[in-house]
Protein backbone atom coordinates (compact mmCIF):
# COMPACT_ATOMS: atom_id res chain seq x y z
CA UNK A 1 0.00 0.00 0.00
CA UNK A 2 1.58 3.22 -1.07
CA UNK A 3 0.53 6.64 0.06
CA UNK A 4 1.57 9.74 -1.78
CA UNK A 5 1.71 13.20 -0.40
CA UNK A 6 2.14 16.34 -2.38
CA UNK A 7 4.99 18.68 -1.64
CA UNK A 8 2.76 21.55 -2.72
CA UNK A 9 0.45 23.07 -0.11
CA UNK A 10 -3.27 22.60 -0.58
CA UNK A 11 -4.99 25.55 -2.19
CA UNK A 12 -6.76 27.38 0.63
CA UNK A 13 -9.67 28.31 -1.66
CA UNK A 14 -10.19 24.78 -2.97
CA UNK A 15 -12.85 23.80 -0.42
CA UNK A 16 -14.79 27.07 -0.55
CA UNK A 17 -18.10 27.41 -2.35
CA UNK A 18 -18.73 30.05 -5.02
CA UNK A 19 -20.69 32.13 -2.51
CA UNK A 20 -17.82 31.99 -0.03
CA UNK A 21 -15.35 33.04 -2.72
CA UNK A 22 -17.50 36.05 -3.60
CA UNK A 23 -18.01 37.09 0.03
CA UNK A 24 -14.42 36.49 1.16
CA UNK A 25 -13.13 39.96 0.11
CA UNK A 26 -15.92 41.64 2.08
CA UNK A 27 -15.13 39.49 5.12
CA UNK A 28 -11.46 40.40 4.93
CA UNK A 29 -12.29 44.09 4.53
CA UNK A 30 -14.59 44.05 7.59
CA UNK A 31 -11.94 42.24 9.64
CA UNK A 32 -9.32 44.80 8.64
CA UNK A 33 -11.29 47.85 9.82
CA UNK A 34 -9.56 49.45 12.77
CA UNK A 35 -11.78 51.56 14.99
CA UNK A 36 -10.05 54.79 15.95
CA UNK A 37 -12.81 57.40 16.05
CA UNK A 38 -15.25 57.85 18.91
CA UNK A 39 -18.20 58.92 16.72
CA UNK A 40 -17.67 56.05 14.27
CA UNK A 41 -17.46 53.56 17.15
CA UNK A 42 -20.72 54.86 18.63
CA UNK A 43 -22.44 54.65 15.25
CA UNK A 44 -21.25 51.08 14.68
CA UNK A 45 -22.45 50.02 18.14
CA UNK A 46 -25.88 51.50 17.40
CA UNK A 47 -26.21 50.02 13.92
CA UNK A 48 -24.96 46.46 14.54
CA UNK A 49 -27.34 44.50 16.79
CA UNK A 50 -25.98 43.14 20.07
CA UNK A 51 -27.37 39.66 19.44
CA UNK A 52 -28.72 37.67 16.57
CA UNK A 53 -32.45 38.25 16.14
CA UNK A 54 -34.34 35.00 16.59
CA UNK A 55 -36.27 33.38 13.81
CA UNK A 56 -39.91 34.39 13.45
CA UNK A 57 -43.03 32.67 12.22
CA UNK A 58 -45.42 35.00 10.42
CA UNK A 59 -49.01 33.87 10.81
CA UNK A 60 -52.26 35.38 9.64
CA UNK A 61 -55.57 34.10 11.08
CA UNK A 62 -53.88 30.96 12.34
CA UNK A 63 -52.28 30.11 8.99
CA UNK A 64 -48.51 29.90 8.69
CA UNK A 65 -47.43 32.32 5.95
CA UNK A 66 -43.69 32.71 6.28
CA UNK A 67 -40.67 31.66 8.32
CA UNK A 68 -37.93 34.25 8.75
CA UNK A 69 -34.63 32.49 9.57
CA UNK A 70 -32.24 33.95 12.15
CA UNK A 71 -29.97 36.74 10.93
CA UNK A 72 -26.87 34.63 11.46
CA UNK A 73 -28.05 32.22 8.74
CA UNK A 74 -29.08 34.97 6.30
CA UNK A 75 -26.13 37.30 6.65
CA UNK A 76 -22.94 35.79 5.25
CA UNK A 77 -20.76 38.34 7.05
CA UNK A 78 -22.54 38.22 10.42
CA UNK A 79 -19.49 37.01 12.38
CA UNK A 80 -17.35 39.79 10.93
CA UNK A 81 -19.98 42.41 11.80
CA UNK A 82 -20.14 41.14 15.38
CA UNK A 83 -16.34 41.33 15.52
CA UNK A 84 -16.44 44.92 14.29
CA UNK A 85 -19.04 45.77 16.92
CA UNK A 86 -16.87 44.16 19.60
CA UNK A 87 -13.82 46.19 18.48
CA UNK A 88 -15.96 49.35 18.63
CA UNK A 89 -17.16 48.53 22.14
CA UNK A 90 -13.60 47.78 23.21
CA UNK A 91 -12.39 51.12 21.78
CA UNK A 92 -15.11 53.07 23.58
CA UNK A 93 -14.55 51.29 26.90
CA UNK A 94 -10.77 50.94 27.05
CA UNK A 95 -9.45 53.82 24.97
CA UNK A 96 -12.15 56.46 25.47
CA UNK A 97 -13.18 55.38 28.98
CA UNK A 98 -16.90 55.47 28.14
CA UNK A 99 -19.62 53.42 29.76
CA UNK A 100 -20.80 50.96 27.08
CA UNK A 101 -23.85 49.62 28.92
CA UNK A 102 -26.25 51.66 26.71
CA UNK A 103 -25.03 49.61 23.71
CA UNK A 104 -25.52 46.21 25.36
Amino acid sequence: MSSTTSIFPKNRYQDLSVTDLLVQPVRQWLDSIAVGDRQAARLLCQLIPAQCPFERDIQLWGHHLLLIPPMSKLNLVYKELVGLRFRSLWFLADVCGEDVTPYC
